[in-house]
């Protein structure tokens, strides 16, 4: 089966992290030959073209300049005749692509990463374009379908989370280089620039923990959009005024994500709004990192320890969680050892593949129905 992912390529995020993934494990779906369309240059289609997957420019789009529009849906349908079913990331490449894949007879699958809103102009250019199924990530993700395509059929697939073996001579250096000692107690957090990514919870909790020596904290993750480097430079204002800008680092965004999570001890990302899936919980419970979260969203899916998860915006709640877990190498190694075999159970490469094989497959010769959320 020959597919076609569509997705702009301007930021790299979770849903990117998910399709290079695809491209790097196409060997464990031999039936399933996945191709690429992007709008944008960057580290998106660097790391495809690395993986050796094809990848198929459709110039940059500016839905303000209607005719950079119809110049890429020219160009997607010159490439659709080599595809059996066609996917669209994300409600702009759905609504910008959609209506061509449509008119060429092609299958159309929307992927909902992100939960509907209901409103707003991209959803209602999105909406004018009915798919002929839509994936979601999550059951949460997944409640929200009504708001966009009422009566579609749809599935629940997780995203496939490939784990890497990180040397521990590549994690000791990691440590070495933001100044953690042997025994320092290093908490991270790694996460696109956003305000509902919780870090000023986080850091609201780590401002309780001055009194406790032995840990430091790194944020992980860089600037990409409008309004993220004036985000960025609050939070680090804000852990000057709290008094911990000596125990926060911030990284930025980086490339070496398993090694920085074998270096750590304690995953913490305090979501202010409920993460859609959480790729990133994956990793932590995949490295056996004990991870701590707000009781919201897929995190609420993910996460079977009630140790794991705080109310949202209590960050007394938090702050408490993290100081036993910092003061408690044992409680830390308890809550971690489960997670590698967790995170398999959800999100083990070749099982969600396979998956996603089947539910294309299925599309293609006619066999989707309707399921109801209760099957998943």
């Amino acid at each position: 089966m020959r597919v076609l992912h569509i997705n702009a390529g301007n930021v790299y995020g979770g849903v990117e992290t998910f399709l290079v993934t695809l491209a790097r494990n196409a060997h464990l779906c031999p039936g399933m030959k996945s191709s690429f369309a992007i709008c944008f240059p960057g580290r998106f289609r660097e790391e495809l073209v690395a993986a050796g997957a094809p990848v198929h420019s459709l110039g940059a789009v500016r839905t303000r300049r209607f005719w950079s529009v119809w110049q890429a849906r020219r160009r997607l349908r010159k490439l659709l005749g080599d595809f059996d079913v066609i996917l669209c990331h994300m409600p702009w490449n759905h609504a910008v692509f959609g209506t061509a894949v449509k008119r060429a007879g092609k299958p159309l699958v929307f992927w909902l990463h992100n939960p509907a809103i209901g409103s707003g102009w991209l959803e209602w250019w999105a909406r004018r374009t009915t798919p002929d199924l839509v994936i979601a990530n999550s059951r949460f993700t997944a409640a929200s379908l009504p708001l966009l395509f009422a009566q579609v059929p749809h599935r629940i697939i997780h995203y496939p989370v490939a784990s890497r073996e990180v040397v521990a001579a590549d994690a000791l250096a990691v440590r070495q280089e933001f100044g953690a000692s042997r025994d320092t107690v290093v908490i991270v957090q790694v996460s696109r620039m956003e305000a509902w990514k919780g870090h000023r919870l986080h850091l609201q909790a780590l401002a309780e923990l001055k009194d406790l020596p032995g840990w430091m904290c790194w944020m992980v993750g860089g600037a990409q959009m409008d309004g993220e480097p004036e985000y960025l430079n609050g939070l680090k204002q804000q852990a000057v005024q709290f008094g911990i800008a000596d125990r926060v680092r911030f990284l930025g965004q980086r490339a070496d994500v398993p090694q920085i999570l074998a270096a750590s001890d304690i995953f913490c990302q305090p979501n202010a709004s409920p993460e859609p899936f959480g790729i990133v919980f994956i990793e932590a419970l995949q490295t056996g990192l004990p991870v701590v979260a707000t009781r919201s969203g897929g995190a609420v899916e993910i996460l079977q320890d009630e140790r794991c998860l705080v109310e949202p915006g209590d960050h007394r709640a938090l702050a408490e969680r993290l100081r036993h877990l910092v003061k408690s190498p044992e409680e830390r190694r308890i809550m971690g050892r489960r997670g590698p075999e967790r995170a398999r159970s959800l999100c083990d490469p070749g099982t969600q593949m396979d998956e996603l094989h089947r539910t294309l497959s299925d599309l293609a010769r006619g066999a989707v129905s309707m399921p109801t959320l209760s099957n998943h």
